[in-house]
C-alpha cells in the first residue's frame, strides 16, 4: 500500500476535494497528487494544474510522479451538460481517452472510473438492477453509459485494471453543489442552516437514490483496495445508499430545524430525476467486495447539520 503513488484528475470538484484527503490519510500526503484546471481555494503543496484534454501533458505528469493509481473525476454534470451537450460529450470522453490511452502507455495499474445512476433511464422501472438496460436520457448519462464500455474494452484487450461505482446523488457538506440534478440535497442543508426558505426544483415526491460522502469514500477505497479475483464487474457496480424524496428530506431536517421552510418549483430537471430509478440494487457490491452503507437518512441529517452550523459559525453554545 505505502508503494502506491496516486494522481486525482479534478480534484477541485465535490468528490475530489474529499477524496484527496481521505486517501492521503491512507497513503501519506506526498503520495496522493491532486490536479485540476484551476487552482484550489486552499493552497496545496502537493497540487498541479492540469487540463486533461491534453494527453501529452497528462502522460508527462503519470511518468514525473511514477504514478502508479488513478482517479479520473472530471466531468460536466447532469444539469450543466444539458445546457452545451456536445463540449460536454467532448469533454467527458476526450479526457477519459487520454486517461486510458495514457495509462495504458506509462504502466498505471489501476484507474478509478466514476460513473453514475443517470446510465439508467426509462426501461430501470422504479430498481435499477447491476444489468438493467442502460437509456440515458442525458449527455452525462450517455459519456458515462460510454465511458462504462470502453473501461470494459480495455480490460479484456489490454488488461487494464479499472474499477467503477455507479454513484447515486452524493450528499456532502465539504463542498457546494456542481451542477448535477442531485444537488438540491446538498443546497437545502445549506438553506437550513442559515435560517432561509428553500425552493426545490423537483416536486416533493421525487424518490432517487442518494449517498453520504462518508459512505462514498468508504465504498470507493473499499474497491479500489478489493483483489482483483474480489473485482467481477468490469463496466461499474451500482452502489447505493439512501432513497429519499424531497418532502422526506424536509421532514428529517425538522427533526432539528423544527422552522424549516420548503416549497416546490419543478424545472428542466425533473424531467431528467424522473428517468432515473427510484432505488438501486448494489447485491454485486455487497457480494464480490463486501459493501455496506453505514448511514441512516436522520444520521445524515444530524451529521450536515452539526457540520454546517460549525462552517457558518451558528454553534449555540
Amino acid at each position: 500500500m505505502k508503494s502506491e503513488r496516486i494522481l486525482i484528475i479534478g480534484s477541485n470538484g465535490q468528490i475530489g476535494s474529499v477524496l484527496s484527503r481521505y486517501l492521503r490519510g491512507i497513503y501519506g500526503d506526498d503520495r496522493v497528487i491532486a490536479c485540476d484546471i484551476k487552482q484550489p481555494v486552499v493552497q496545496d503543496p502537493y497540487f498541479e494544474i492540469l487540463d486533461a484534454t491534453n494527453g501529452k501533458r497528462l502522460s508527462e505528469m503519470l511518468r514525473k510522479h511514477k504514478v502508479t493509481q488513478v482517479y479520473h473525476l472530471a466531468a460536466i454534470l447532469s444539469a450543466k451538460g444539458e445546457q452545451d451537450p456536445l463540449r460536454t460529450w467532448d469533454i467527458n470522453m476526450q479526457t477519459y481517452f487520454n486517461v486510458l490511452e495514457a495509462s495504458r502507455e506509462n504502466g498505471v495499474r489501476k484507474i478509478f472510473y466514476p460513473s453514475s445512476i443517470a446510465v439508467f433511464g426509462a426501461h430501470a422501472n422504479g430498481i435499477a438492477e447491476q444489468y438493467s438496460f442502460l437509456d440515458p436520457s442525458t449527455v452525462y448519462g450517455i459519456s458515462k453509459a460510454a465511458g462504462e464500455n470502453w473501461s470494459n474494452y480495455y480490460f479484456k484487450r489490454y488488461g487494464l485494471d479499472i474499477r467503477s461505482l455507479r454513484y447515486p446523488g452524493i450528499i456532502s457538506h465539504q463542498s457546494l453543489p456542481g451542477g448535477g440534478t442531485t444537488d438540491y440535497a446538498v443546497d437545502i442543508f445549506h438553506k437550513a442552516v442559515k435560517g432561509e426558505h428553500f425552493e426545490c426544483f423537483l416536486s416533493a415526491g421525487t424518490t432517487l437514490p442518494m449517498i453520504y460522502m462518508s459512505d462514498a469514500m468508504d465504498a470507493t477505497v473499499r474497491l479500489m483496495e478489493a483483489s482483483k479475483d474480489k473485482v467481477c464487474v468490469r463496466t461499474s457496480y451500482n452502489l447505493s445508499g439512501l432513497s429519499f424524496s424531497p418532502k422526506q428530506l424536509a421532514s428529517s431536517i425538522r427533526k432539528f430545524i423544527p422552522d424549516f421552510a420548503i416549497s416546490y418549483k419543478p424545472d428542466f430537471r425533473q424531467q431528467i430525476a424522473d428517468s432515473w430509478p427510484q432505488h438501486i440494487d448494489d447485491t454485486f457490491a455487497r457480494k464480490d467486495w463486501g459493501w455496506r452503507p453505514a448511514y441512516t437518512l436522520d444520521k445524515m441529517t444530524e451529521e450536515m447539520i452539526v457540520a454546517l452550523r460549525k462552517q457558518y459559525d451558528l454553534i449555540h453554545i
